[in-house]
This record gives C-alpha cells, sequence and structure tokens, in this order.
C-alpha cells in the first residue's frame, strides 16, 4: 500500500459549489480517495492522521498566467546573465511559488522546459507547470527582445540569445510560425503562445498595434490543433481579438483594451479570456512611453471584467507579473483586487475549478492528466488549510506565510504548521 494521509475535521470547500461541508479527507498516493461527513476509517498503520480543527480547506490555487523564469529575473538578466544563474533564481521562486500557496501554474511563455522536469522529479520543490515553451512573436513585436543592431530574419543569421535560452522565437510568416509551433509541442509545451498585439514593456511596437496576419495565427492553430492542444495569445485591443478568435484561438489573455461587439465575438465562440486586475503599482517601466502604455491597460480593467460578466463568458485569472523580482510577492494580492467585481464564492471558483478547467483544453499535451483544481474522490491531492474561511473572507489569501497552514501538492505535504 502507498503513502496515505487522512484529514480528519475540516470546513470543506470544493471549489465548484457555494457551500461548504464539515468532514473528512482521505488521501492515497497522489489522489483523493474518499471524502466523507461520517468518520473515514482506515486500516493502514502507517497512515498520516491530521487534525484539521475545522479549519478551511480549499483546492490548491492556479495562476492561469504566470510566468515562472521572467517573473524571477529581469530583462538584464535574460539578456546578460550566464543561462545558469536566471534558472537557478527561477528554480528558488518556483519554491516560493508554491509556498503562497499556488499548486499549479499555466507559464504564459519561456525556457521552463527543465524548470519543470526538476520539479516533477522531485529535484526541487515548486507548482505543477504548464509549460507553453518559447514565446512566438514577429518581427518587432511584444515578444522580440533583440538588440537594434541584430540582423533579423530570413536572413540566415545566427540566432539571437533569446531564442538560444527559449525564452522568444521571432517568427514572420505562416512556415515559420508553423515550425516555431510545432517545436515548442516537439519540446513538451502543453499549449501554444503567440504574442498578437502589442504591450507595455515592449521596446518596438505601439499597444493598439495588431500582430501577426490572420493566417500566421491559423497556423499555429492547425499546429496546435493537429497535437490535440491549442493557443493563447496576448492581446489588448478588439481588432487583434477578433482576428485571433476567427483563427481559432482558445484563449484570450489580458484584452484590456476591448469593446462590447468583441466581447460578444468571444462569448459566441465559447472563447476564455484570462484577465489581471492590473493597477497602477503593479508593474513600473523604465520609460515615460512604456509607463504610459501600463496606464492604458489598467484603465480599461473595470469595462473589461463588466463586459465579460454581462456576456457570461469564460473568464480566467492570472497574474502576469515579470522582469521584476520583487513583484512576485504580490501574486496573492492580485487575487484580493478582484472583489471590485466578484463575490468571494465566484473569486475562489475562478482561481481554483475554473483555472483547472482552463488549463484542461491541453487535452493529450496535458502533462499531469486528472482533475485539478478541485476536492472530489479521484481528484489530485492538491489543498490549502486555511486559519480562516476565505468565502467569509477572501483577504485570508493575502498572507499566505502566516494564514495557509497545510499546503499539499500531489499528496505531499510541503508546509504544515497547523498547532496541535
Amino acid at each position: 500500500m502507498g503513502k496515505s494521509t487522512l484529514i480528519n475535521n475540516v470546513e470543506l470547500f470544493n471549489g465548484k459549489d457555494n457551500k461548504t461541508i464539515k468532514g473528512n479527507i482521505l488521501i492515497e498516493n497522489n489522489l483523493i480517495k474518499k471524502i466523507s461527513e461520517q468518520p473515514i476509517e482506515t486500516d493502514d498503520p502507517e497512515t498520516e492522521i491530521i487534525e484539521g480543527q475545522g479549519k478551511f480547506l480549499m483546492p490548491g490555487l492556479i495562476d492561469a498566467h504566470w510566468h515562472a523564469y521572467m517573473a524571477a529575473n529581469t530583462m538584464i538578466d535574460l539578456l546578460t546573465a550566464d543561462t545558469s544563474y536566471p534558472q537557478i533564481k527561477a528554480a528558488k521562486e518556483a519554491e516560493n511559488t508554491l509556498l503562497r500557496g499556488f499548486t499549479t501554474i499555466r507559464d504564459a511563455g519561456g525556457p521552463v522546459f527543465g524548470l519543470k522536469r526538476a520539479i516533477d522529479e522531485g529535484i526541487v520543490n515548486g507548482p505543477r507547470i504548464f509549460p507553453s515553451g518559447s514565446l512566438i512573436s514577429q518581427t518587432g513585436g511584444h515578444g522580440d527582445f533583440r538588440a537594434v543592431y541584430d540582423i533579423p530574419h530570413p536572413f540566415d543569421c545566427a540566432l539571437t540569445h533569446t531564442e538560444k535560452i527559449g525564452a522568444a522565437t521571432i517568427a514572420d510568416g505562416v512556415d515559420a510560425v508553423t515550425v516555431a509551433a510545432r517545436n515548442n509541442i516537439r519540446l513538451g509545451a502543453s499549449q501554444i503562445k503567440l504574442m498578437v498585439g502589442g504591450g507595455a514593456a515592449s521596446l518596438y511596437d505601439q499597444l493598439e498595434d495588431s500582430q501577426f496576419f490572420e493566417e500566421e495565427i491559423e497556423a499555429a492553430v492547425k499546429a496546435a490543433e493537429d497535437a490535440g492542444t491549442y493557443v493563447m495569445v496576448h492581446v489588448y485591443i478588439p481588432e487583434g481579438i477578433a482576428r485571433a478568435v476567427r483563427a481559432g484561438v482558445k484563449s484570450i489573455e489580458h484584452g484590456h483594451l476591448i469593446d462590447e461587439p468583441t466581447m460578444k465575438l468571444i462569448a459566441e465562440n465559447d472563447v476564455w479570456i484570462c484577465v489581471q486586475p492590473f493597477t497602477k503599482d503593479d508593474n513600473t517601466y523604465p520609460t515615460p512611453k512604456q509607463q504610459e502604455k501600463h496606464e492604458m491597460i489598467v484603465n480599461g480593467t473595470d469595462n473589461t471584467y463588466k463586459l465579460a460578466k454581462k456576456y457570461k463568458v469564460k473568464l480566467a485569472w492570472g497574474t502576469d507579473l515579470l522582469f521584476n523580482p520583487e513583484n512576485t510577492k504580490k501574486q496573492n494580492q492580485g487575487i484580493g483586487k478582484l472583489t471590485n467585481w466578484f463575490s468571494n464564492f465566484e473569486i475562489l471558483k475562478m482561481i481554483t475549478f475554473d483555472n483547472g478547467t482552463l488549463l484542461g483544453l491541453s487535452g493529450r499535451r496535458n502533462p499531469y492528466p486528472g482533475e485539478i483544481g478541485v476536492l472530489k474522490e479521484g481528484a489530485f491531492a492538491d489543498m490549502l488549510l486555511l486559519k480562516k474561511n476565505a468565502l467569509e473572507d477572501i483577504n485570508v489569501l493575502d498572507s499566505p506565510q502566516d494564514n495557509i497552514l497545510i499546503i499539499m501538492k500531489n499528496g505531499n505535504i510541503y508546509k504544515n504548521i497547523l498547532q496541535p
């Protein structure tokens, strides 16, 4: 018999339903074996028994737009450091991410295949990672980190540093995009990430730019669908969003400058939108132009959430913190900001069950086949025990160091400060 853990006397929120039950939960190996309001008997003398003291048990948090490598490093680290240094920083940050209660993240671009493998093999601690691999960008697009003196494709020049380390791939034209998408899948991507609009951090584009022709986006979609998965796209503006939806994209990332007809189009096509409740202090940029673009994004947040609620689109949540390692400590604070638009239950469901459902779109490319984001029999044993009921006080998640008593991922306990 494998390892088993029995947690007695908890107030259990399953991630999906607007209620709790008072009961007990048995974990065998990495799966939830039984949930019951009645006492659970176990005939295994090696079972670890934890008295939950009536505390609040919920699924582990899921960040559906995290950059495990880029959040841990500055842009200078990415461009100039020996490649081992930013990877070590990313590994340390992965451990911190797990200790903030995030048992799963969807990585929205960057060189994390090695980090994922190290976590899965137990070499370092960290969340489950659904990797996108290298960002795919057009020349001059949001993922073009090259210096102005780098010679652009298609002149058979040597790969630039960011391409060599797997941070971003520049692909212009249907053939190049097809190769880039297929190569990310070859390396282990669970979904494909394209940059189809301008961004705040990028140097060469405007926020209002549309990027990639529709046939280029469609090429990535076809490559992903052939592999059983989907495409997620960075984009803010209506034109770029509509182009992506027409091309078959399943997940819109950001969308802060969207208009009503485009949100209606998202709803009609059963497409997800993963929004971040950005505020001005979330990111600071070195140039006034970049900061101006960031403030345009922030100013569109309220309208985006209101339209999403009006048309009942499939909403996911993520943080998108990058290039400022000090900001990673704010990951949990992005949850509380959602109270401007959603109830505590809606928030908890979004950051667990809903995000887990979105990640399930990776189909046969799912690196962790099974159910995440929910506490039910047969699901993965990813869960948090909190000091207080998060349905009553969502801000309990703001201070994970003090308020998360137990962190379990895949049946293993990574933190336990529950006092006997």
